[in-house]
């Protein structure tokens, strides 16, 4: 590989990261104890994996991880052994964020590239999710989460974010990857046809969906764990208010009403292609 398309490679992936870094700090939502949802913050690792290969993707995931310890460092103040916070740097930051590189894996494996992008990036969470949740239950129990079961409890604790992280990441790597092609030297517009149209309509109807549950599951957790203890108590659910039970069903009925519609029409253009 020459000089010339190593330079480039290294200038996109800066670029990526970058933006990666942005997107990381555009929260949806974020826990009292750690953890956030962002807007898809996590892409950019995933393209430039898809683009350039695992072991390019890895690294460029690890630069990563470096950026994003340098914007928590507080985290590090919560610790007090040199031990837990090697352990907090390389479970929570450098393993977790280098582990998105490998959601390139599959672009030879999955012919399709908005299939091949999604897998990738689902997988890629689970595995960042893993990190998170042995962080949880060792160095980080006592402190944030109970010493109790801390297993349980950080496994619990980590998917509230982690879940629809993945879901807004997954959706929108689908997404991109009908819209464009990240196979050749330059990204470039896909030519639509009615095939695509009914690829992004049912697009849609999963991201309204996704959208739903991730407003549902959010807004049930606030009342699930105690905010002094941390710890996980069902009861809470008995003060949920009459507004967060009407505003949980009109948010989930009006998602799933719009999302059939337009999976209904998705189905419509399939069958006038097959006509044709």
């Amino acid at each position: 590989m020459n000089t010339t398309t190593n330079t480039k490679k290294l200038i996109e992936s800066a670029l990526f990261i970058a933006m990666a870094t942005v997107l990381s700090v555009i929260k949806i939502l974020e826990l009292p104890y750690g953890g956030s949802v962002t807007l898809a913050s996590m892409l950019p690792i995933v393209l430039i994996s898809y683009r350039n290969g695992v072991l390019w993707g890895l690294s460029s995931g690890l630069v990563y991880g470096v950026v994003q310890q340098l914007l928590g460092l507080k985290n590090l103040t919560y610790v007090s052994t040199w031990q837990s916070v090697l352990a907090v740097i390389l479970l929570d930051y450098l393993f977790a964020f280098a582990v998105i590189g490998l959601a390139g894996a599959f672009r030879k494996v999955i012919k399709s590239q908005n299939a091949s992008l999604a897998v990738g990036a689902a997988c890629a969470s689970v595995i960042r999710y893993l990190f998170h949740v042995v962080s949880g239950a060792t160095v980080w129990a006592g402190l944030s989460i109970p010493d109790k079961a801390a297993l349980i409890y950080s496994l619990g604790y980590n998917a509230t974010y982690m879940i629809p992280e993945t879901l807004v990441l997954v959706v929108a790597a689908y997404y991109l990857g009908s819209l464009l092609d990240f196979r050749s030297d330059r990204p470039m517009r896909l030519v639509s046809d009615a095939r695509t149209e009914g690829k992004m309509l049912r697009f849609f109807g999963w991201f309204l969906i996704s959208g739903a549950v991730v407003f549902d599951v959010m807004t049930l957790f606030g009342k699930l764990q105690n905010a002094e203890t941390g710890e996980f108590d069902f009861s809470g659910l008995s003060s949920l208010s009459n507004f967060n039970l009407i505003s949980i069903a009109v948010v989930t009925v009006l998602a799933v009403a719009v999302a059939a519609v337009l999976f209904i029409y998705a189905a419509k253009k399939k069958e006038e292609k097959t006509a044709e």
